[in-house]
């Protein structure tokens, strides 16, 4: 066999794994290999050879199907290179060892191409079409899908396309990666075309002109990198005109839409002057400078119609002056800056194939101190127009290249938006990192707009480009909020009219507020602002980037690459919103399919039952004393007594209530309260005892009204629904899906929710014949009723409630009416409290008790110590933990209340009473001295305790509410 002969044998590295179920045959030397292995071999890409190449030696390209087709159309295979294959499927460390030491780039191109192709192709081309007509397929699912108009044999020709790669800390990009190339520009890895040999300058002083120009447009016409082909065009312009040295400025900026070249442009949706100038690529280049030593220089901007250069650009006609010095254009300044004295100079315009201005070539000083000829110029401007084909094709490809670039930011940019969409504050912290990083600016804002709203913005999220340098930098997930002032006149104009704004002086804009620096030691300078919208093209919000980096105004590019990322961040935000939305309807769902698992509405039965029982009067259950108990009655009598309360408040008859669906609501109000230690049923009888007791007594009824009235019944009855024996904290820490629906208030808000559950349920409907006006107004001071049983919101109203009381109530006064039902509320739930020792005693170890228990569950399931109050371990400081809870809650709302009325001066009599009861117990377990009511810790410190006169009726600390607010929750 000759070297030719192996050199046609094609070897492919197998990485893939036969599986067990695949035999392989071994056949001795000699012996020809049946086609098992086929199917295997198309997988791979082997390549097979028929039976007429074995003569010639010849080795075919693989088609899709794995077969070599001879000349007469029959598909075979060679034994040789079965039985060399079997060969080497028993030596697998040879195969590695020699595709390493001898496999080509094209065979390793080839493996991964045929590996990318999928198995079942060659299996679907080689099958043969029958009766149909062209070949086409019938059925199929593709069979109306248009065919697609480029093949992926194109992408082929500047070599395999790259796949994703993963940055350095593991994340997948689309971003190719970039090398440094001995200019110090930064270019992608895929290999530089090879370069034509360039003649030296003795080769080229030998041509004519024309062989000299024709000579000189090869050089440029293959170069498709700015800077060198400007380089290239200088040396040979230089060569041409026998001149010292010139220059390339090209043309910047967008020309104005009526087509003229006026200086300034305004941007047709902010309004700003973009400035239109020449930029030197390359400045005094001559037939010495290398591309890399005039790189180096900085460049040169020259406003469009100044000098020399500017006037040619604005005119488009060329420049021809003998003396420098004697024309007012020249600037002297430059040679002053470079030390070098120009004495002639020709100056010229480079056109595209639109005729259109793209730059200005200058060279000065002919050899020999001759002036620049008229033969000069035509050659100049012969030499010029292939140079203006030559940058506008490498303006394009530069723009392509850009584009591409471009693409893959926006790609990896989107990639990092839809990765993650958990909550909108992780996803705005990523879109405002990623955008800062992207166009480098001080800050970056993102303004939500409030939904159903086209003025209001309902979250702003501020990001500064120091934030990632500070201690939490690396840690933080989520963004700063409303850190910095916002320019409503901007940000409220994209807002309403969807126009982006460009600003690249902010202080001349009518628009901005000059006042959102004051004091704050930060100048707007540029503003780039666009609106953000959704799949729909609702704007959604609005993005505001603040101070583009070295004072550069945001250019168009800048817009172009914001409103593209603006495009992905509007999906992101909606598709986040709408994920927020979802995991609220499935927590509410949770809620409810847990709520509906254990409660039901109380049956007709039941309701039928009460209507029979006998209603006494209320002053048979006692429901106008203060020291009410239902100890001695059954659940039929606190029902009974219920409908007591609801008719001497004449409000069954004013709102028209049917009589058996206010039994059948009472019936179902009870039976949600689930069978806990204090949170129960009872707890909300005695609570709604309480209340009309208080608004009987002192004839507040009068200044409430018939709706407050009910909704503050009902609210009573209601505002611990479906209690679970654990406060708001303990669910806060569970995470349960209470906790997730409700941030604040979380049990309350659920008490609402059931209350009005019932009161929407068939047979149920309490509310059904009240007006909707006033079934609006039940149900908002029902709310406000029920969530002010939170003692947070307890603490937030009580000062304003003193200033009432102090400066005198005027009960007309809305807000004066409604601090008086909040605080009615905490009076009538914490109502224990003012009981006699008997009834005081009894609640306090119910509620402790129901402490406990949440304390157990806590450090059982949660592995938390629970607080002291729940702390099954310190029962022993139940007393003194009972007079901190009545020095900093109890007194200062009961004594605040007595001074409203006189009537309920026995409420704060009762409180002051308990207090020494406990401080009695507690001085019994040594922890008090009586004498002067002074509290001992178990390490024997002596403190007084806290009274409503030292701290002015305000809380010392919100430990102490924090220990007793369960008995509220």
């Amino acid at each position: 066999m000759n070297t030719s002969k192996r050199r046609k044998i094609p070897i492919t590295l197998q990485i893939k794994q036969e599986p067990d179920n695949v035999s392989k045959l071994v056949l001795p030397l000699g012996s020809a290999s049946p086609p098992v292995l086929w199917g295997a071999r198309r997988k791979s890409g082997l390549q097979l050879r028929s039976g007429g190449s074995g003569e010639t030696g010849e080795a075919r390209m693989p088609v899709n199907d794995g077969f070599v087709r001879s000349s007469t159309g029959t598909n075979q295979y060679d034994p040789e290179y079965a039985r060399m294959e079997a060969w080497l499927d028993e030596h697998p460390d040879f195969v590695q060892d020699y595709f390493l030491r001898k496999a080509t780039r094209q065979v390793v191109d080839s493996w991964l191409v045929s590996h990318a192709t999928p198995a079942s192709s060659s299996v679907e081309l080689a099958s043969p079409t029958h009766g149909l007509p062209g070949g086409s397929s019938r059925g199929g699912s593709g069979a109306t899908t248009p065919v697609r108009k480029i093949s992926a044999h194109e992408f082929e020709r500047g070599g395999l396309l790259k796949p994703m790669i993963s940055t350095v800390d593991g994340q997948p990009t689309f971003l190719t990666s970039t090398t440094e190339d001995v200019s110090g520009t930064m270019t992608t890895s895929s290999p530089t075309p090879s370069r034509r040999h360039r003649r030296s300058r003795h080769e080229l002083r030998q041509l004519d002109e024309k062989e000299l120009i024709f000579e000189l447009v090869k050089d440029i016409c293959n170069e498709l990198e700015v800077r060198s082909l400007c380089h290239k065009i200088l040396q040979n312009v230089s060569m041409l005109l026998h001149a010292d040295r010139g220059s390339l400025f090209l043309v910047q900026g967008e020309r104005e839409r009526g087509g003229g070249c006026s200086p300034h442009h305004q941007n047709g949706t902010s309004g700003t002057p973009r400035s239109r100038c020449l930029v030197s690529k390359l400045f005094d280049v001559c037939s010495r400078s290398t591309l890399m030593e005039m790189e180096k220089k900085d460049e040169i901007r020259i406003p469009w119609g100044t000098g020399i250069v500017g006037y040619v650009a604005e005119s488009g006609e060329p420049v021809n002056i003998p003396d420098a010095y004697q024309d007012d254009r020249f600037n002297h300044d430059i040679d002053t800056l470079t030390g070098y004295r120009t004495k002639t100079l020709l100056c010229m315009p480079i056109k595209d194939t639109n005729g259109d201005v793209i730059g200005v070539a200058q060279v000065i000083n002919k050899m020999g101190d001759q002036p620049f000829t008229k033969q000069d110029e035509e050659i100049f401007s012969s030499y010029l127009q292939f140079c203006g084909i030559g940058l506008r094709n490498a303006h394009l490809y530069e723009k392509s290249q850009l584009e591409i670039k471009r693409n893959q930011v926006l790609l990896d940019l989107a990639r990092m938006i839809f990765e993650e969409q958990s909550t909108i504050e992780h996803v705005v912290f990523r879109i405002l990192t990623h955008t800062q990083s992207l166009i480098q600016c001080q800050r970056v804002q993102i303004l939500l707009m409030h939904p159903g709203s086209k003025i209001s913005f309902s979250r702003v999220f501020d990001f500064e480009a120091n934030d990632l340098n500070g201690e939490d930098g690396e840690s933080r997930t989520s963004p700063f909020e409303s850190r910095f002032p916002i320019n409503i006149g901007i940000t409220g104009h994209v807002a309403t009219t969807g126009e982006t704004v460009n600003i690249a002086q902010a202080d001349e804009d009518p628009r901005f507020d000059h006042t959102v620096d004051d004091g704050t030691g930060f100048k707007h300078k540029t503003i780039l602002c666009m609106a953000i919208k959704n799949s729909s093209g609702d704007i959604i919000g609005v993005i505001q980037l603040i101070n583009k980096f070295n004072d550069l105004p945001f250019t168009k590019n800048d817009e172009n690459f914001v409103e593209a990322f603006a495009i992905f961040c509007g999906m992101g935000i909606h598709n986040t919103h709408m994920f927020e939305k979802a995991m609220v309807a499935i927590a509410k769902q949770n809620v409810t399919l847990e709520v509906l698992s254990y409660h039901a509405t109380a049956s007709l039965e039941d309701a039928q039952k009460l209507r029979a029982l006998r209603v006494s009067s209320a002053a048979n259950y006692g429901l106008y004393n203060f020291d009410f108990d239902d100890i001695n009655m059954d659940d039929d009598e606190t029902l009974t007594a219920c409908i007591r309360m609801f008719l001497d408040l004449d409000l069954v008859e004013h709102f028209h209530i049917d009589y058996e669906v206010l039994c059948r609501w009472l019936c179902s109000v009870k039976k949600n309260y689930r069978n806990v230690t204090y949170h129960n049923w009872r707890h909300a009888f005695n609570v709604a005892q309480m209340m009309f007791a208080i608004v009987t007594s002192t004839q507040w009824w009068k200044i409430f009204g018939e709706i407050e009235c009910l909704a503050l019944l009902i609210g009573c009855l209601c505002h611990d629904l479906d209690h679970r024996g654990t406060n708001n904290s303990f669910q806060i820490k569970a995470s349960s899906p209470l906790a997730q629906l409700y941030s604040t208030s979380t049990m309350e808000h659920h008490h609402f929710d059931q209350c009005i559950m019932i009161l929407n349920s068939p047979g149920n409907q309490l509310l059904a014949n009240i007006s909707p006006e006033e079934y609006s107004r039940v149900i908002k001071v029902l709310e406000e009723a029920i969530l002010s049983t939170d003692l947070a919101v307890y603490f937030r109203k009580r000062g304003a409630f003193f200033n009432v009381i102090r400066d005198g109530p005027c009960w007309a006064v809305e807000e004066h009416r409604e601090l008086l039902r909040a605080m009615l509320m905490t009076v009538c739930d914490l109502a224990a409290i003012t009981k006699p020792w008997d009834i005081e005693k009894r609640v306090a170890e119910l509620v402790s008790s129901e402490f406990f228990e949440q304390g157990d569950i806590e450090r059982e399931k949660l592995n938390i110590t629970p607080i002291d109050i729940m702390n099954r371990e310190k029962e022993d400081q139940l007393p003194l933990m009972q007079v901190g809870f009545i020095d900093s809650i109890c007194l200062p709302i009961y004594e605040g209340f007595a001074k409203l009325s006189d009537k309920l001066e026995p409420l704060v009599e009762g409180v002051r009473q308990n207090r020494v009861k406990w401080m009695e117990i507690a001085a019994a377990n040594s922890l008090v001295t009586p004498e002067n009511s002074e509290v001992r810790d178990d390490n024997d410190n002596v403190s007084k305790p806290t009274t409503p006169e030292s701290k002015n009726g305000n809380v010392a600390s919100m430990e102490n509410c924090n220990n007793c607010s369960s008995i509220s929750d």
